[in-house]
């Protein structure tokens, strides 16, 4: 940071207009920017062999790059650092923006994981890029469990949480399950997990069934432990992550191999999802452009990403967007900010229904 300041400080007026032109054009259309194009936009009357001179110099210091002989200036890796760092102008949330995702919290909804994941689709629609949202963990203590047969080869089951919240998961019922094993499993459950966490629970379920094996039906046992086994990582971060949006990254016009670079990088959640996880060294708004961010380095993708917080001040998860290096900062970041500020108020207000 001290040497970008010391070369933010060490260009005249003339370069860091320049270099501000050419990095606002390159993210608005993800074209290389000309100098005979700046001819018409620059504060003072300047000719383009004049404007060409000072593009080579940013060129040299490492900020601007030409990706043909003929064409113009892109910026570089350390110019979008520099720009982001020092010359964005972060704008207010759009009202549009902000009803849109006030309105995926404003429903009644009981599960936690179908509000984030409506965030989520939320963000990746006003962003125009693919949404992560890491999930908090499931930490309170259960009320009560339920079985719920939806056919003979899906069942449902239901955790109903102290705090109100509401989690189920689909799963494949041992074969022959009856609606009398599905009540024995939950009620055998239900006497043993009041006001314990999840983990709490998992803990104790191996010893319970082989101490009371001969009591439980068979068909019972295998219910509860199939059941249970739907939250086996549900405190593991990747078992906790939520991906959205990844069509926004097909443009048309896109490098087919970074975007499958990309997906591929998606696909591995257990990486993201830790990655995130260190979101918790810090408050506020983190930017990283390429290679800063080691998963994505090889995509040439940006991540922008937030963590929020429990009425405690206790970071829980974290919001972002990922999407190509020419993306909207000034736009994004703050969206990125709000949301994250949103899924705290929303989660600490359920915490205290």
């Amino acid at each position: 940071m001290t040497n970008q300041n010391q070369l933010i400080s060490d260009l005249n007026d003339r370069s860091r207009e320049v270099f501000r032109r050419v990095v606002e054009g390159y993210l608005e259309t993800g074209d290389p920017v000309g100098s005979r194009s700046l001819t018409r936009l620059m504060s003072e009357k300047l000719s383009a062999a004049t404007i060409r001179n000072v593009m080579q110099d940013l060129e040299y210091l490492g900020l601007l790059g030409s990706p043909h002989v003929s064409a113009g200036r892109v910026p570089t890796q350390l110019g979008l650092r520099m720009f982001v760092d020092g010359f964005m102008e972060v704008s207010e949330v759009q009202a549009t923006d902000r009803a849109a995702l006030e309105a995926t919290v404003g429903a009644a909804e009981p599960d936690v994981g179908s509000l984030l994941d409506r965030v989520g689709s939320a963000l990746s629609g006003l962003t125009h890029g693919a949404s992560l949202v890491l999930a908090p963990k499931t930490e309170s203590p259960i009320r009560h469990i339920e079985f719920v047969s939806l056919a003979p080869d899906r069942a449902l089951v239901v955790l109903v949480m102290a705090d109100g919240q509401v989690e189920n998961r689909v799963f494949t019922p041992p074969v022959g399950q009856t609606p009398s094993s599905m009540r024995e499993a939950a009620n055998f459950l239900n006497a043993l997990a009041e006001g314990k966490t999840l983990s709490d629970l998992r803990r104790e379920i191996a010893v319970e069934i082989s101490a009371r094996r001969q009591e439980l039906d068979a068909l019972a046992a295998e219910m509860v432990e199939s059941g249970l086994a739907q939250w086996a990582d549900q405190g593991e971060p990747w078992e906790r992550l939520i991906v959205r949006g990844r069509s926004n990254l097909l443009e048309p016009e896109g490098d087919l191999d970074r975007i499958r670079t990309l997906f591929d990088d998606l696909e591995r959640k257990r990486d993201i999802a830790e990655f995130l996880d260190l979101t918790e060294e810090g408050e506020g708004v983190r930017i990283f452009i390429g290679s800063e961010n080691k998963l994505f380095s090889l995509s040439g993708s940006s991540l922008v990403v937030s963590p929020y917080m429990n009425a405690d001040r206790k970071i829980i998860g974290a919001v972002g967007v990922i999407g190509p290096t020419r993306l909207n900062y000034g736009r994004i970041v703050p969206i990125v900010d709000y949301t994250a500020q949103l899924v705290g108020r929303m989660l600490t207000g359920r915490g205290k229904g």
